[in-house]
């Protein structure tokens, strides 16, 4: 079915504001959101209604609906469920977008590699030079940079130059968890964990009483206590009580955004629910650095 510009430019704002509010969307909103007439837009919805790519809703609370059709006239396939690949605009991530698709115009050139992302979701914000940021996506965890240098509003697609394009390792975090844990006793002075802490180069460690894991001591904790003049107290009174713990079996990728939720820069790794050891944020990043 061969379409005018103008039709595609009103599917894909349809598709993409009907994902959004879920109920018949006004010919109004189609027309703000593309620059153009809203009786321009009611005159092709005529054409489009006929064609059956678009259900007309009467009513007050009416407008238009997608069909199925639509989406196939788009190239685009419906899913009922879906996982949302994240987009972000210049490092921020932009709510009610994902990848649809990611293709390659070019790859044999040494030093230009281009591609085009088409996008469910109004793309109308972005402009050229924008650094964009797609994934990771959700079987091979691939993430692709690079900076926008053009945008096609008739297949809500975006042209950009990639800078940098990595696969995220699916390896589960216990792999990095060392053989042999140290831990802190929890009567220790800070003057003894410090000395741990040298002894076997580590910047944090669990803190244990009576075989049980009760926190988490680091160097910042120490530097913090010793610059208040605080030097007689113990690991138990100055180490963090609340212990982020992640199953051993979690992949490195989602290990990450536990760091970031939790605002943390080390999480207990456990395997059947007992601790196995302590990883840092550190830890994790130069292992993907590595990938």
């Amino acid at each position: 079915m061969e379409l005018t510009p103008i039709q595609k430019e009103i599917l894909t704002a349809l598709i993409n504001l009907y994902r959004k509010k879920k109920t018949a969307v006004k010919g109004e909103n189609i027309a703000e959101i593309i620059n153009r007439n809203p009786g321009t837009v009611r005159n092709q919805m005529q054409s489009l209604k006929a064609l059956g790519l678009v259900e007309g809703v009467p009513g007050p609370k009416g407008g238009y609906k997608v069909t199925g059709a639509t989406y196939q006239a788009l190239s685009i396939v419906e899913m009922d469920k879906e996982v949302v690949v994240p987009i972000y605009k210049n490092q921020q991530y932009l709510e009610n977008l994902t990848a649809a698709e990611i293709s390659f115009t070019t790859v044999r050139h040494p030093d230009t590699c281009n591609g085009i992302i088409r996008i469910l979701g109004d793309i109308h914000d972005f402009d050229s030079g924008d650094i964009i940021q797609v994934g990771p996506t959700p079987v091979n965890k691939l993430v692709i940079r690079g900076k926008v240098v053009g945008r096609d509003d008739s297949s809500n697609a975006l042209l950009f130059s990639i800078t940098e394009m990595v696969s995220l390792p699916k390896s589960p975090i216990k792999d990095l968890v060392p053989d042999k844990t140290i831990s802190v006793p929890a009567n220790s002075t800070i003057q003894e964990a410090a000395r741990i802490f040298t002894r076997n180069d580590i910047h944090g460690a669990p803190v244990e009483d009576r075989s049980n894991i009760v926190g988490i001591i680091t160097y910042s904790d120490i530097g913090r206590t010793l610059a208040s003049g605080k030097m007689n107290l113990k690991v138990r009174e100055i180490m963090t009580r609340e212990i982020i713990s992640v199953d051993g079996n979690t992949p490195l990728y989602d290990v990450v955004k536990v760091f970031d939720e939790n605002k943390v820069g080390r999480i207990m790794i456990t395997d059947g629910g007992k601790h196995i050891g302590i990883i840092s944020k550190t830890d994790v990043l130069h292992e993907m650095i590595l990938h």
